[in-house]
């Protein structure tokens, strides 16, 4: 009997250990430690959907949705190619890195959804509609002029309007149809946004977004003064038209650009990101509090590291995933986690011609990585990520090129060269602004593995290469990449797949499998570079 009082005691006490809240149990900031930036939300019952850029990939324009506002996970892109000109197809020398779409705005009215960005590469305003945001298909609609970082927003008297610019902020009225632009609506809606953030402009205040809550408008942007840091500008005005008034709501860690979201338990919550090095412009969720009319954002002005919201199950596999290359009956081609570099020649890859197996096959000749089609990508993610690769090397013809990228303007790479009728294992490094090959070491079997690994703690931003003649025993290769967020192309780095032929087209490399991980084999001291023996 004591026995027994004695186990229901310690079982009791177990219990209360379990169901107690304890510290580190809830969310923290960053919600999602991968490049998410520029993001737009909107809830829809109970569930969240998140927009974001991605510029010049391709598809574009990802969908995410979520049930907390923490664990997210891909849904769907609303277009697959945005343009086929040059700067897209990677063409004639041409490429729109840092450009293409920027960022969007997201909406939901009268059963449909709205999601619109803009792009440098078509000088145009994009409009993309759908009744299922999860399924599509989405409509596109498009017209000049391209409204820099805009926002759409559906008025309750039924007009639809655009406030756009950076600095000098403007608002037009749209057309029914979303068309276009009404005639004569256009206006200046405030002369200078960017007041009060003070008079050291570096950024102008851009970045809007719209939300309009207890019959009140509130405009949300961005500014960067001059030796500060990024800051979050509310205005808030009674009529849409203004006159508009203007506050600083947050300067703390350079956590910046969003906007306003709800739960329907009626907290609320700023959306932002933070630009954080190499990984790339990671989201953020602040708390928001309402006095006077305002929204009160962050803790006694401050962002919060842990958040009341439920913790994150991880990125992977909802917004990074491996993959074994292998597709049922019925399956997409390719998972949402990628993306391609530009848009892809489809005729030269497959899943199909090999089964388990991605085929990159050449189909003409480039002599410079960045310019090559068809590198398949997925992010990177924080605070440090591995991705690794096997590849069946022995259809290369002479000049081909093949293996796994950290893409990025100073990128790194390791892979298989086929010159002067030999294959070597060779890493390539592209930190000073121009690739230098660093190692070579001769291939002599038609399978090869291949490792790349980030770390990104405390924007460390340093990636070593591996390479592997039996997937495991793993020797480093080349030197230590340090990472660079560099603005021509505004991304953080991805992994990627890539073969491209330097003199003849036509061989192709089979990818037996992509692995991800979110932990590295060894972190070494700051500076520290190697080369491997």
């Amino acid at each position: 009997m004591i026995k027994k009082l004695f186990q229901l005691a310690f079982l009791t006490l177990v219990y209360l250990f379990i169901a107690l809240p304890t510290q580190g149990q809830g969310a923290k900031n960053p919600v999602i430690h991968a490049d998410v930036p520029d993001l737009a939300m909107i809830r829809v019952g109970d569930t969240f959907y998140m927009s974001s850029t991605t510029m010049h990939m391709s598809p574009g324009l990802p969908i995410m949705k979520s049930k907390d506002l923490v664990n997210w996970e891909m849904v769907g892109y609303a277009y697959d190619v945005l343009t086929d000109v040059d700067d897209m197809t990677l063409a004639n020398g041409k490429s729109t890195y840092g450009r293409g779409s920027w960022a969007s705005s997201l909406r939901y009215h009268n059963g449909t959804y709205y999601v619109s960005t803009f792009a440098q590469t078509t000088g145009k305003t994009h409009v993309y509609t759908t009744k299922d945001i999860e399924k599509g298909p989405w409509k596109a609609i498009s017209f000049r002029p391209s409204m820099h970082d805009h926002t759409l927003f559906f008025d309750d008297d039924g007009r639809i309007y655009m406030i756009w610019g950076a600095g000098k902020l403007s608002m037009v009225e749209l057309k029914e149809d979303l068309s276009g632009t009404k005639p004569g609506t256009e206006r200046v809606l405030i002369e200078n946004a960017t007041a009060p953030s003070g008079p050291n402009v570096g950024l102008p205040a851009e970045g809007s977004q719209l939300f309009k809550v207890n019959g009140k408008y509130y405009l949300f942007n961005i500014s960067w003064p001059k030796g500060g840091m990024r800051t979050v500008i509310v205005h808030r005005a009674d009529k849409i038209t203004g006159p508009y008034e203007g506050r600083v709501a947050l300067q703390d860690k350079g956590v910046a650009q969003g906007g306003l979201i709800d739960t329907p338990n009626g907290d609320w919550y700023a959306y932002l990101f933070r630009d954080y090095g190499a990984v790339g412009r990671i989201p953020y969720l602040v708390p928001v509090k309402w006095e006077d009319g305002w929204p009160v954002l962050g803790v006694d002005g401050k962002v919060s590291d842990e958040l009341d919201l439920p913790a994150s199950k991880g990125l992977i596999p909802n917004i990074v995933a491996p993959d074994e290359f292998t597709r049922k009956k019925g399956e997409p081609a390719l998972p949402l986690v990628w993306q391609w570099n530009h848009n892809p020649d489809n005729k030269l890859w497959s899943v199909t011609q090999r089964k388990g197996y991605l085929r990159l096959k050449t189909g003409r000749v480039d002599n410079d990585f960045l310019l090559a089609r068809n590198t398949l990508t997925q992010r990177t993610i924080g605070p440090e990520s591995a991705g690794s690769t096997a590849i069946d090397v022995s259809n290369m013809k002479e000049g081909d090129f093949a293996g796994l990228a950290m893409l990025q303007q100073r990128y790194g790479l390791v892979g298989v060269k086929f010159e002067n009728g030999a294959k070597s294992i060779v890493m390539v490094n592209a930190e000073s602004g121009s690739p230098v090959v660093e190692e070579s070491v001769p291939l002599k079997q038609k399978r090869v593995y291949l490792k790349a690994e980030g770390d990104f703690n405390n924007r460390r931003d340093v990636a070593t290469f591996h390479y592997s003649l039996d997937g495991k025993t793993w020797t480093k290769i080349g030197s230590q990449l340090k990472m660079a967020y560099t603005i021509p192309h505004f991304m953080g780095y991805r992994f990627g797949l890539f073969n491209y032929a330097t003199k003849t087209p036509g061989g192709y490399v089979d990818f037996d499998y992509f692995h991800i991980t979110d932990r590295i084999t060894e972190v070494k001291a700051v500076g520290e570079n190697y080369k491997a023996k």
